[in-house]
């Protein structure tokens, strides 16, 4: 699809979230947020009214239009929540010390009448491998903690330009995973532990970790994840989030600290499918998100029988266990009922894809984090970061390892006919395995579960988290989204959603109304450990 696909969807959305304001604001308000004997930390996240656990963009945007809400007033609730919720799950790394002043810029265009789209004053926490040239963006690694990089990325750029409020920096997994054999999720040496929102003794997953953690507990509005291979829709779904995987090529990736430009991508990560489709309508370049875009999307999925005559393919993945197994099939019935046809799939290829993904990636991070670190203060290559790793004992405080660096150095360069051939091999095989799959069913997409429950985090131990339904779209280069499906006891799973290539507007239409008829998400309630005999 193309970028006006998106921002048509994005409009569409917009409308539908605009006519379910009133009644969804005065719900959400009667409900009890939390429930329970486990409040939030902070309270219920209301502004004058506004419960910002629910709130979608177009939500906030009408009511900075009619002049009840700022966004001065926005942003500094997200810091109060910040400092008084942050300290529990330890989700954002630094916050931005013009956030009020780039909000305020914002409320004088509201009140002129020259807001520059859907965006403007919203803030949005970025994950702290995207450069900002008025922060520190470290990868979580103590190596860059240094000076700023000189300039922003692409993609906050075009944050920027759209008026979007920067927030600050989330913590990360230490080089977004790529360093131990058996690393921590979560874990920095910059930012130390990111816990899970829900239960605080449990993985938020991927690396992406510091992203979803905070939108769970209504810390920004929208946040920036990157993904190479599950770091969006893996904590996504840990922590009861939406977040969308584009298409590879659709975010610019320049100036975002790299694993492997073939698979690498941002993308937005929110509360709901209308916030990340505004977001990817930015992100991508397309921030024209008009209300008469609208009247062309004849799309049924954001109407309320948006499911039906859809067809889904559920790839089950009982390998993460009989709750999520048993959660995937209660989601099939649901998905029935509302019109659906759902049928079992298993995607072709996958043992060989697993084969072929790492020594591929190994290559491939070598000759990107190279060019990249050229460009910073610090180490100037690999070799030089693993003897600073080698030489700093806070980088060993959680794991001791770089066994992913070291053999990184040792791989076959980009150029070699070996790694030609595997590179070659991962693109026709997950792209088949996708594409054959959808034509045998006729399927719009397929869906699998997109996490077991949250694991105890455990740095002697390292992750439990060979999760491979994020795989073939990402090594395809295809479109991925996780939204919320349900729990095992208090912990949330999502459900992951991929379709064809540059399908990204069918694929948030779809998740707009998946995410509609499972209504799955709900606060986190910050509890110490799970309860007794609770799975994960």
């Amino acid at each position: 699809m193309t970028r006006r696909s998106i921002a048509a969807v994005a409009a569409a959305m917009t409308v539908a979230a605009l006519l379910a304001a009133g009644v969804h604001g005065q719900r959400a308000q009667a409900a009890e947020p939390y429930g329970g004997d486990a409040p939030s930390p902070a309270g219920a996240p209301f502004l004058d009214g506004v419960d910002l656990d629910t709130v979608t963009i177009p939500g906030l945007q009408a009511r900075m239009k009619r002049g009840s809400l700022t966004s001065t007033a926005l942003t500094l609730a997200y810091l109060r929540r910040i400092k008084a919720v942050d300290p529990k799950i330890d989700a954002v790394l630094r916050t931005s010390p013009t956030a009020l002043r780039q909000a305020a810029a914002s409320d004088l265009r509201h009140r002129r009448g020259t807001v520059r789209g859907p965006l403007d004053g919203i803030p949005v926490l970025l994950k702290d491998n995207v450069n900002t040239r008025d922060m520190p963006t470290t990868a979580g690694s103590l190596a860059l903690a240094g000076k700023p990089p000189g300039t922003d990325a692409d993609l906050v750029r075009r944050l920027r330009a759209a008026g979007a409020v920067i927030l600050g920096k989330t913590n990360m997994s230490e080089w977004a995973n790529f360093r131990a054999a058996k690393p921590t999720s979560g874990w920095s040496a910059v930012g130390g532990q990111t816990n899970n929102p829900y239960v605080l003794d449990r993985n938020p997953c991927g690396s992406s970790s510091g992203s979803a953690a905070a939108l769970a507990a209504s810390l920004a509005q929208v946040a920036i994840g990157t993904e190479t291979d599950g770091s969006i829709v893996c904590p996504a779904g840990m922590n009861g989030v939406v977040g969308h995987k584009p298409s590879l090529g659709l975010v610019s990736q320049a100036g975002v600290v790299p694993i492997s430009a073939e698979q690498d991508t941002a993308g937005p990560m929110a509360r709901n499918v209308t916030d990340v489709a505004l977001t990817l309508s930015v992100l991508s370049g397309d921030d024209t998100a008009r209300t008469a875009d609208a009247a062309r999307l004849t799309d049924p999925a954001l109407r309320t029988a948006g499911l039906r005559g859809r067809r889904i393919g559920l790839w089950r993945l009982p390998s993460l266990g009989a709750d999520v197994d048993a959660l995937m099939s209660r989601t099939a019935a649901r998905l029935r009922a509302a019109g659906a046809e759902v049928v079992e799939v298993t995607p072709p290829y996958q043992d060989r894809l697993a084969e072929l993904e790492f020594p591929a990636l190994l290559s491939e991070f070598h000759r990107d984090v190279d060019a990249y670190l050229a460009t910073r203060e610090g180490p100037r290559d690999l070799a030089a970061l693993v003897e600073f790793n080698r030489t700093h004992p806070a980088e060993r405080t959680c794991f001791a390892g770089q066994e992913l660096f070291e053999q990184a150095l040792a791989a076959p360069a980009t150029t070699d006919p070996r790694y030609l051939a595997m590179r070659a091999e991962l693109k026709d095989l997950s792209r088949r395995s996708i594409d054959e799959t959808l034509a045998a069913h006729h399927l719009d997409a397929i869906a699998s579960p997109a996490n077991p429950p949250a694991w105890t985090t455990d740095c002697a131990r390292g992750d439990n988290d060979v999760i491979p339904s994020s795989t073939p779209a990402a090594v395809a280069g295809y479109p991925s989204l996780s939204v919320p499906a349900g729990f095992v006891g208090e912990l949330p799973v999502g459900l992951l959603l991929m379709t064809g290539d540059h399908r990204d507007a069918e694929l948030l239409s779809l998740g707009a109304a998946v995410e509609h008829r499972l209504d799955a998400r709900r606060p986190p309630r910050y509890l110490p450990t799970a309860p007794a005999g609770a799975s994960g």
